[in-house]
């Protein structure tokens, strides 16, 4: 298991596909989840292994420090989302110079604040590690809670684009020079390997 960052109550690890596929189904098997996705509902554990496999494959071929992981909570040790850091697709699923931050929570994980505190580690892993001039996040516009988590984070909205994910989309930005005017986040540790 590889450590990409901590926060306060989280860690942030790469996905360990055989053993992580029945806790990841309870997030890519709810159709609640899924809704505001480009990525289908799955349909059994096995599906979800596969589908954690290609990230890992994928993560490991691109080796530029981007990915999409497991968000392993603290204290209990369960994954209770997923959170990325990635380059844009745009509408022929071709990859952009748009990098963008975003996050996945399982039902039972939802209001608790978990949204914002990875999306803050990511961002700051985002800038401080990766050193990205801009990033991106994108929500479908009936998304409010990512909508709203994003307006935390302090995220700029841009407005409607049609640009990624051949899909209507609220697109957020924040650069590098707001980021640092904003400060930093204390509890946010990293491990690159």
């Amino acid at each position: 298991m590889t450590e990409i960052f901590q926060t306060q109550r989280l860690i942030i690890r790469q996905w360990i596909p055989e053993a992580d596929a029945a806790q990841a189904f309870e997030i890519y098997g709810d159709s609640e989840v899924v809704r505001f996705l480009s990525c289908n509902q799955q349909q059994s554990v096995e599906d979800v292994q596969i589908k954690l496999q290609r990230l890992v494959e994928n993560d490991a071929r691109l080796n530029n420090g981007t990915g999409i992981w497991a968000i392993v909570e603290k204290q209990t040790r369960e994954i209770i989302g997923s959170v990325l850091v990635q380059q844009l697709p745009d509408n022929e699923d071709k990859v952009t110079q748009d990098y963008a931050v975003g996050w996945h929570l399982k039902k039972a994980a939802w209001g608790k604040g978990y949204a914002t505190e990875v999306g803050r580690g990511v961002i700051e892993y985002g800038f401080k590690i990766l050193k990205l001039p801009v990033i991106y996040a994108v929500a479908t516009p009936d998304n409010h809670a990512s909508i709203r988590v994003t307006q935390k984070l302090g995220m700029v909205p841009i407005g409607r684009t049609d640009k990624y994910y051949s899909a209507e989309l609220e697109l957020f930005k924040l650069d590098a020079k707001q980021f640092r005017r904003g400060g930093t986040y204390a509890n946010y540790q990293h491990n690159i390997t």
